[in-house]
C-alpha cells in the first residue's frame, strides 16, 4: 500500500473517533491533519466534573512507509481499525511501546 492510501486509512480511522461524543462532561474531539509532515492527531478539549480535560488521544505518523502510533489512547486500541482499513500489520510501528529501529538508527 503506498503513503496516501495509508494517509487516507489513518485520517478515516481518526475521524471515526472524532465522532463520539464522551458520556459525560462538555468535551470536544478535534481532528488535527498535517499532510505536509504526515502529522495525524486525535485531540480532546473541554471540561468534565469541573475540571479541565485536554491532550492526545491518537498521535500517528508516516514514516519510511510505515504507520507509526505515537500514542493511542483508545481503551481497546486502534491497531486493528487500522487494518481493516488496508493498512499492513508489518507497516503498523507502536512507537509507544518500544523504540522504532528505523528512529534509532536516525
Amino acid at each position: 500500500m503506498n503513503t496516501e492510501n495509508y494517509r487516507l486509512a489513518v485520517k478515516h480511522v481518526i475521524e471515526t473517533y472524532a465522532r463520539f461524543r464522551p458520556s459525560h462532561g462538555n468535551i470536544r474531539l478535534d481532528t488535527v491533519f498535517d499532510e505536509t509532515h504526515d502529522r495525524y492527531a486525535l485531540m480532546q478539549a473541554g471540561w468534565d466534573r469541573g475540571r479541565r480535560v485536554s491532550g492526545n488521544l491518537i498521535y500517528i505518523t508516516l514514516q519510511d512507509g510505515k504507520v507509526v502510533v505515537e500514542y493511542d489512547g483508545i481503551e481497546h486500541g486502534i491497531t486493528d481499525d487500522l487494518i481493516r482499513e488496508g493498512v499492513e500489520e508489518k507497516d503498523i510501528v507502536l512507537a509507544f511501546l518500544e523504540e522504532p529501529e528505523m528512529a534509532a538508527a536516525a
